[in-house]
């Protein structure tokens, strides 16, 4: 069953952490853009197609959080350990799950220098274009559940990462793991 879920938006350092975790713990993990990747190819469609396809049709949405949701509750030896999605936090505490929700917060400048360091272009086209998918984001957020990833209601924990380095963000939840158990 699942232990901890981690969640923050796209260039926090969730799947960073998520690798780290895991290998210093030697947990499973699910990453939910892992889920999006696999439908999109079981459709036989491009990531950008499917994204559109997303968009376009929020019940898509609503299925892949469906199956989030069901990886979240499964208690058999191959569920994962460590989830990871913009809404891991949320689906845990609504489904009672009762583990840590890690909360990764970075402001907008640092999450656009780890998406340029690494995918590359440019530091105004990347904060331009994390600002846009921000907004669509949080009005598909809003629509399907009404709702917003970064409220702090869900989340037992909120970790200001923005001046840390991978390893003192990993010791900081280790120490959250260790403090839950």
């Amino acid at each position: 069953m699942v232990r901890i879920t981690i969640s923050g938006h796209p260039g926090s350092g969730t799947s960073t952490l998520v690798h780290l975790l895991s290998k210093e713990k030697g947990w499973s993990s699910l990453n939910g853009g892992q889920l999006f990747r696999q439908e999109a190819k079981r459709r036989n469609m491009t990531l950008a197609e499917f994204g559109q396809l997303c968009k376009d049709d929020l019940d898509v949405d609503q299925n892949l959080d469906a199956l989030l949701k069901d990886e979240m509750i499964r208690e058999d030896d191959d569920a994962p350990a460590i989830i990871e999605s913009r809404l891991a936090g949320w689906w845990a505490y609504q489904l009672n799950i009762d583990v840590p929700r890690i909360w990764l917060e970075v402001g907008d400048r640092e999450r656009a220098k780890r998406v340029l360091a690494r995918e590359g272009g440019t530091l105004e086209a990347i904060l331009q274009a994390s600002k846009m998918r921000a907004e669509i984001d949080a009005q598909r957020f809003h629509k399907l559940y009404n709702l917003l990833p970064e409220q702090e209601e869900p989340y037992t924990h909120r970790i200001e990462a923005t001046s840390l380095n991978p390893q003192e963000v990993l010791l900081e939840v280790l120490s959250i793991v260790e403090a839950s158990t």
